[in-house]
């Protein structure tokens, strides 16, 4: 995948290809997220819809976009599926996400920010 495609000194693709191994290592029910084969800052996820609330039994698929300067900037986040809260296809304004760098933590891993 990577490893014939990218420079595996960039620091952004070493981050990305550790996060990646740790998602495969420790799946989660609720969430899963892998990047493209074709681009590695570009992922795909899907989340369950939390138990107890007008979201459960629904599968929600979306996309993150890292920065070629990840982790040191913060991913874009969008939903593809229709929801009843965002709007589909379109960033998302989270705490997280680029809309708010200033609380971006570099030290946070890809699935703790995304969960």
């Amino acid at each position: 995948m990577a490893e014939d495609k990218y420079n595996l000194k960039n620091p952004a693709v070493k981050r990305i290809l550790q996060e990646v191994k740790e998602m495969q290592s420790n799946p989660s029910d609720d969430f899963m997220s892998l990047p493209l084969e074709e681009n590695i800052f570009e992922w795909q996820f899907a989340i369950r819809g939390p138990q107890d609330t007008e979201f459960e039994g629904g599968i929600y698929h979306g996309r993150i976009q890292l920065p070629s300067e990840y982790p040191f900037k913060p991913p874009s986040f969008m939903l593809l599926t229709p929801n009843g809260r965002f709007e589909t296809q379109t960033k998302i304004c989270l705490s997280i996400s680029n809309h708010h760098p200033e609380h971006w933590q570099p030290s946070w891993s890809g699935k703790i920010s995304y969960l």
